[in-house]
């Protein structure tokens, strides 16, 4: 029964002691904000003109590791806000998967699987003056919150923090304007703003439902695109799932229980959304990004050779036609 009643009460008395923090933290807010002192009459005049002289504020006393900003920056959902920002910033390559409940041990499985797939694809060719580069290790697939992540995603669409930082109503600090991720800029600049809708976040907002797992690449690699897609969404034909003979642990039934509750639903690539058929497309790409490169240059010098061809169609047809003209007059003259 004392267990039960202490059980009710722990709410109650955890929110007093909550109020009772707030309540003194704004009145040394105030305090400070008015150069209280506790001393004389005489150092509070000197505590207030020296303030006053400063030109500091309240928030000037915040440490540079914990700017202010509009959120606690404490809590989890902070650091994952600021966690998916940095990746969107970073990451060429985001596909997203819908999943169902998975298991701890269905993770791990399907993980497994997907790094030995990765792993097998074979090194890049080296280019001169630059070192290759091993992609396999920095494959990863993560789950998502998927609250946090649309936060993320109109912060970095929208946001400008140089926009920002040159308007006059941002906060400011001695040591600049208060222009991070967490701002009250960033807040503000996400709260009020339009979403156009041919805006990439526009497009990529109906994928955002439920819960989302993300397959991140550090760089656009079809061929390691196309391992990752063999084992999370294979395609008989284009990305054939391993056979039981080569990779037994593929065939697993966790591994198997797992895979059955992904499914892709699209995918952002260099700051395009791409639908399922446009990941494919990009994993199909064959021989990588050289090979892309080729079929540029493929396409680029058709159309160099159309555009001549059609230049000197005209002139050759006008010879042949003169030519013809000046061979009939020479008949007529010799008759």
């Amino acid at each position: 029964m004392v267990r039960r009643l202490v059980r009710a009460a722990r709410p109650c008395v955890r929110q007093l002691c909550h109020d009772a923090a707030a309540s003194t933290r704004t009145s040394w807010a105030v305090c400070a904000a008015k150069g209280f002192s506790t001393g004389t009459g005489r150092p509070a005049q000197v505590s207030s003109a020296s303030s006053t002289h400063a030109g500091l504020q309240p928030v000037d006393y915040a440490p540079a590791s914990k700017p202010p900003s509009a959120r606690p920056i404490d809590t989890r959902k902070s650091q994952l806000i600021r966690t998916y920002t940095s990746l969107l910033r970073t990451t060429p390559l985001v596909l997203f998967f819908q999943h169902s409940n998975l298991t701890a041990v269905e993770w791990a499985a399907v993980r497994r699987e997907l790094k030995k797939a990765v792993a097998a694809v074979p090194a890049a060719v080296a280019v001169e003056g630059l070192d290759p580069v091993d992609l396999s290790p920095r494959v990863q697939l993560q789950v998502l919150r998927t609250n946090m992540f649309d936060v993320a995603l109109k912060i970095v669409e929208f946001y400008d923090p140089e926009m920002a930082a040159a308007s006059a109503l941002t906060a400011r600090t001695e040591r600049g304007p208060l222009v991070h991720d967490l701002s009250r800029a960033a807040y503000e600049t996400i709260r009020k703003t339009q979403i156009p809708a041919e805006s990439m976040y526009a497009q990529i907002e109906p994928l955002m439902v439920g819960p989302l797992a993300a397959l991140v690449m550090p760089a656009v690699s079809p061929a390691h695109l196309a391992a990752a897609l063999s084992v999370l969404a294979p395609i008989p034909g284009k990305f054939p799932a391993p056979t039981r003979k080569r990779n037994p642990g593929y065939h697993d039934p966790t591994c198997q229980n797992g895979l059955a509750k992904l499914l892709l639903v699209g995918g952002r690539i260099e700051g395009k959304v791409f639908d399922q058929a446009g990941v494919n497309w990009v994993g199909g790409i064959e021989g990588g990004m050289e090979g892309l490169r080729a079929q540029l240059v493929a396409i680029l010098q058709g159309a160099g050779l159309g555009i001549t061809n059609a230049l000197e169609g005209g002139s050759r047809n006008l010879w042949l036609t003169l030519e013809g003209r000046k061979g009939q007059l020479e008949d007529e003259s010799k008759s």
